[in-house]
């Protein structure tokens, strides 16, 4: 059974930093698409980032590039998503997911609240 759990989302200032994890079980994280989603109210779901390729290739959103990083750590089977200099526009519920490589996303996390205030 795959499972994903995420963990890391809070409060911050505009400006502050946070560290997401996604913890996964029953699935090798070096070997599916993982991938950060983030969803405000109101709003659609929209892709955050994600690993492409099997050699590590990855793609963060326009909004995102140069202040968020993915990144995997292998040995603890996670994925994190590194975030800076967050903005109040940056608040939402963010997800992991994890799929075949060129597939769907078929396994979701829970979603931890990330909240930057003004």
């Amino acid at each position: 059974q795959v499972q994903l759990a995420e963990s890391g989302g809070g409060l911050v200032q505009a400006g502050g930093s946070l560290r997401l994890s996604c913890v996964a079980s029953g699935r090798t994280v070096s070997s599916y698409a993982m991938a950060w989603f983030r969803q405000a109210p109101g709003k659609e779901r929209e892709l955050v980032a994600a690993f492409t390729g099997s050699t590590g290739s990855t793609y963060h959103a326009k909004s995102v590039k140069g202040r968020f990083t993915i990144s995997r750590d292998n040995t603890k089977n996670t994925v994190h998503l590194q975030m800076n200099s967050l903005k109040p526009e940056d608040s939402a519920v963010y997800y992991c997911a994890s799929g075949r490589y060129g597939g769907v996303y078929d396994k979701w996390g829970q979603g931890t609240q990330v909240t930057v205030s003004s």
